[in-house]
């Protein structure tokens, strides 16, 4: 089984193109639904931002204000930086459990979902590709607007904090232009999928793993024989 990093900017169709890669019976783990969870009331991310961040953090039900923690984060970058290290080792961590689950049931590939893939480099060396999804600053803004959470300048804000969606293209291997209408988006993920069924990596990193399985037990058994000869 290979890993595919799904990326992006804020509001750029992440999870659209995730709703897509479902129906097309994907594997796709989402990072932001696994940092949801962890940041429920009890969890373990929600205890570490509650020693860090402190009673301000949470609303009166003892939820976590994520509005209060996104205006805190996308304008101090050092708080930015906090939340990611107390965070990204918690999602890290699901994240591989449902890898190596799906890898145990023999699934081809997976495709993970983290918004600041190039930013935090966040399992980046165990992809094989990656799939940014595009669009145009201005439909960042409009898609934020909408919302009706946040004013222009706060969009401006936590777009610029990202890096730029153009630097993230370059770096990908393919790339979804969610720019334009849901037809031209489903055409663009439905041909990536059939390039990543098509692909052979999966018999590589299986072998990768056989080998390395292999050696682990002819170590184990030399030892073993060493010891109780």
């Amino acid at each position: 089984m290979y890993i595919v990093g799904l990326t992006g900017g804020i509001a750029s169709g992440k999870t659209t193109v995730m709703d897509m890669l479902k129906n097309l019976r994907c594997n796709v783990i989402d990072a932001e639904e696994i940092a949801n969870q962890i940041l429920k009331p009890g969890g373990a991310g929600w205890k570490k931002i509650k020693k860090y961040f402190g009673p301000e953090a949470f609303l009166d039900n003892g939820e976590l204000n994520r509005r209060y923690i996104a205006n805190l984060t996308f304008s101090k970058p050092e708080k930015n930086q906090l939340f990611i290290m107390l965070i990204q080792p918690l999602i890290r961590s699901h994240i591989m459990w449902k890898v190596v689950r799906l890898f145990i049931c023999g699934h081809q590939f997976v495709i993970i979902n983290i918004p600041l893939l190039y930013e935090s480099k966040m399992m980046m060396s165990y992809m094989k590709y990656t799939i940014v999804v595009n669009c145009t600053e201005n439909q960042q803004v409009e898609r934020l607007l909408k919302l009706g959470e946040i004013t222009e300048m706060e969009a401006m804000s936590r777009i610029k904090i990202q890096m730029n969606l153009f630097n993230k293209s370059d770096l990908a291997t393919f790339i979804v232009d969610n720019s334009s209408s849901r037809e031209y988006t489903q055409e663009q993920v439905e041909r990536i999928v059939r390039l990543l069924r098509a692909s052979k990596a999966q018999w590589k990193s299986r072998s990768i793993f056989f080998l390395g399985f292999v050696s682990l037990s002819v170590a184990a058994a030399a030892v073993y024989y060493t010891k109780f000869k």
